[in-house]
């Protein structure tokens, strides 16, 4: 009778060091490469500067035959709630590309910001911060990565007047959520090839509310041996940021943190005009500008139509590498650094007096 000859002892420490030396962690699902069939898109052009780097957005995706088609919707930022039948095209489509939505300041309306992460329960923010070659900083080396919890914390919105002058704001944070996060952020540095999170917090002062917060990171830091946990008060970050930003890399934080660190860290890698970001959750994905500040833009830049377009240029290649159209994000973001790194067409607040139509042009000559 044959018998089974034993595997080679090579071939034995390979298992072994495939399957025992980190037990913990599973095998990563790799996904299919997309078929190529053009993908539906809900394009919000938004208010402000919105429908002018929207409109380079679909320009540029015109100009590489992208496999994307935009259904677009006018959306405000004064309106009392995202209309129905957009939210029902997000959910058809899963991805939304968006420009900046106004958010009026008091009166009690509330943010459609914040409502498009409730009801499609984008519960992770993510805006990276990088240098772009060419473009002059005041600090080298900075690749950040901030994932903040998009769901619960100071900007949920619950509030209300207890008695006339006096108004409670509520602060929530719950494990789930926290625990959702943090795994996140580990998961995403674990894909990225990156070697350190950094949870940002107020624990020292919110012992409850933060404590539980770094509880749940702490939990999910042991899965993910692998990659270096540290943790930094948001006071303490803030200074760090401005002083020494290349000592990190992705940053896990509450809410409210997370929108603070997030727009320092754009600040000092260039600006908020240059900086993509997305709202993702378990089904749907909304990309826009990754930091804030300047998202809807002043009264003279719409005017004058100097808008920069490159944030959400950068977004868009994120929402192609999402779709599974790799190789047109590589050559998106390709052409927009070539751009930047030759200098003669900047807007404005990058040095220069380009219009926004100027840089498209300039991109989509890259692009050839």
């Amino acid at each position: 009778m044959a018998t089974r000859k034993s595997a080679p002892h090579f071939l034995k420490q390979l298992y072994a060091s495939r399957h025992h030396l980190n037990p913990t962690r599973s095998v990563t699902y790799m996904p299919r490469p997309g078929d190529g069939t053009p993908r539906g898109v809900t394009l919000i052009p938004g208010d402000g500067i919105g429908p002018l780097v929207t409109g380079a957005v679909e320009q540029v995706m015109e100009a590489m035959h992208a496999p994307v088609y935009f259904e677009k919707f006018e959306v405000h930022g004064d309106m009392k709630a995202v209309p129905g039948e957009v939210l029902e095209s997000i959910r058809k489509n899963k991805v939304c590309l968006k420009g900046g939505l106004e958010t009026p300041m008091g009166g009690g309306v509330s943010s459609l910001n914040v409502q498009l992460r409730k009801e499609l329960d984008l519960y992770a923010s993510l805006v990276n911060c990088f240098n772009l070659p060419g473009l002059t900083t005041r600090h080298d080396n900075v690749d950040i990565v901030v994932i903040r919890e998009n769901t619960e914390g100071e900007y949920a919105g619950l509030e209300h007047e207890v008695v006339p002058g006096v108004v409670e704001s509520l602060k929530v944070i719950t494990k789930f959520c926290s625990e959702r996060i943090a795994k996140y952020a580990f998961e995403y540095a674990y894909l990225n090839n990156r070697k350190k999170v950094t949870a940002v917090h107020k624990a020292n002062i919110m012992k409850l509310a933060d404590g539980l917060f770094l509880e749940s990171c702490r939990e999910i830091a042991t899965k993910y041996p692998g990659i270096k946990y540290n943790e930094i008060i948001v006071d303490n970050c803030c200074m760090q940021l401005v002083s020494k930003p290349e000592q990190f890399d992705v940053m896990v934080t509450p809410n409210l943190y997370g929108n603070l660190v997030a727009n320092t860290a754009a600040g000092i890698a260039g600006g908020t005009g240059v900086m993509p970001g997305g709202n993702v959750g378990a089904d749907h994905a909304v990309f826009e500008q990754g930091a804030s500040a300047g998202n809807v833009g002043k009264e003279k830049v719409v005017r004058q139509k100097k808008a920069n377009p490159v944030a959400l240029l950068l977004s868009s290649a994120m929402m192609l590498r999402h779709l599974r159209f790799p190789a047109f994000a590589d050559r998106l973001e390709t052409a927009v650094k070539r751009v930047i790194l030759e200098g003669k067409h900047r807007t404005k607040d990058l040095g220069g007096t380009s219009t926004t139509q100027e840089v498209v042009d300039a991109v989509i000559d890259a692009l050839n």
